[in-house]
């Protein structure tokens, strides 16, 4: 665990990387003109805001001179960063898909990992001004109205002042709420969720983007969220951190062991979340 001067110190640094990062992002937003979109070796898309989001994060996070892993940062060979004891895991805009479509369901992940778990995190929904920020067995909570800001400066005191406990209350909902990633179904996905049909009447489906489902969870407004399609650790170490400080669990499928981190292989399996 962080002690508490070295939390009061690196949590407002990932909090800042993230809002300012956001407002790189609703730069490029804001003109569709001006996305650059390119295909990496991986086929998946990415554009002109992941390169300035990342390149924002890394310089704010330099300081720090903790190692920094990025979705859009050099290659990373295992041999070099099999040893890291403590290191930041970031995507700076996860969702880049949901970014070009316009529909407003992209975020920013900071991690920070220590011997290949989770145990500070942020995540940022720049369009909606909302941040997630938990520290491992010391809960997790909401900021709201936080605008994206090239030169955010939020102290830790300044984040304690404003944050919400999760799950929030007031979340109670009638059904039972399945979200499943808008781009990424498959026929896998629609199997779990068949087969919790079977079991109750009440289901709902919620479409949604990017690591926010997690974030939709730890609030309490979705109940499950199953994935059967690649995802990177990325993808999920900031907001699984989030989701289990509220109460929540993931687990691979379909074997429902914990999410390992810092693999030689960064691919994810697939995985399910849900609520306690």
């Amino acid at each position: 665990m962080l002690t508490d001067d070295i939390r009061a110190y690196l949590l407002p640094q990932a909090f800042n990387a993230a809002v300012r990062a956001g407002w790189e992002i609703m730069q490029v937003y804001k003109n569709k003109d001006h996305y650059d979109i390119a295909v990496k070796s991986d086929h998946t898309p990415v554009t002109l805001a992941d390169r300035l989001a990342h390149e924002k994060i890394k310089q704010s996070l330099g300081q720090t001179r903790i190692p920094i892993l990025s979705e859009e940062g050099r290659e990373m060979l295992y041999d070099e960063r099999r040893n890291w004891e403590l290191f930041w895991l970031v995507d700076p805009l996860d969702g880049t898909v949901e970014f070009i479509k316009g529909n407003n369901e992209f975020t920013v992940n900071i991690a920070l990992m220590s011997d290949r778990v989770c145990i500070c995190a942020v995540v940022y929904v720049p369009y909606l001004g909302k941040a997630y920020v938990a520290s491992q067995q010391l809960g997790a909570y909401l900021l709201t109205d936080i605008t994206p800001d090239a030169n955010a400066c939020y102290s830790y005191e300044d984040i304690c002042a404003r944050k919400r406990r999760l799950p929030l209350e007031g979340a109670h909902h009638s059904g039972y709420r399945i979200a499943v990633s808008r781009s990424h179904q498959t026929a896998e996905t629609e199997q779990y969720i068949e087969a919790i049909r079977k079991m109750r009447d009440d289901v709902e489906i919620i479409e949604q983007g990017s690591s926010y489902k997690f974030c939709l969870l730890a609030e309490g407004a979705i109940d499950y969220y199953p994935r059967t399609t690649h995802t990177y650790e990325w993808d999920t170490a900031a907001a699984e951190l989030i989701l289990a400080e509220a109460g929540g669990y993931t687990r691979s499928l379909p074997d429902r062991q914990p999410l390992l981190y810092n693999k030689e292989d960064l691919h994810n399996p697939w995985f399910e979340c849900g609520r306690g």
